[in-house]
Formats: structure tokens, C-alpha cells, sequence
């Protein structure tokens, strides 16, 4: 038992480092925009890169319970 729980913690810090990735990929994206009349879309790609973040800590919660 204790394999297979330390298994899934390797594999979920695994996906929670590529989710960091992607989140910070994305908060560059908005960086060209900024200060520019796209204001929309500077808004949903923080909302999004957002989202990613409470993904990525829940992904690192689950990694300490495991």
C-alpha cells in the first residue's frame, strides 16, 4: 500500500510542476497585452492563469496527504 500511495504523491507533484508551467506560460501571455485596449482578454488570461494556480495548490494538498 504504502508503494502505491508514494507512487500517486510522485505522479501528482509531477502533473502539479507541469500545471506551474503552464500557469506561468500563461501569465506571460497577458504581458504583451497589457496596458493596451484588450482589457478583455488581459482579464480572462488572469482569470484563467488564476484558475491554474487553485488547480495547482490543490494538486500540492493532495501531494501532503498522500
Amino acid at each position: 500500500m504504502a508503494a502505491s500511495t508514494e507512487s500517486t504523491a510522485a505522479e501528482l507533484a509531477t502533473i502539479a510542476d507541469n500545471i506551474g508551467e503552464y500557469r506561468s506560460r500563461v501569465a506571460a501571455l497577458a504581458e504583451a497585452h497589457i496596458g493596451t485596449d484588450r482589457d478583455d482578454l488581459v482579464g480572462a488570461i488572469h482569470e484563467a492563469e488564476r484558475q491554474i494556480r487553485v488547480a495547482e495548490r490543490g494538486l500540492l494538498r493532495a501531494v501532503k496527504t498522500a
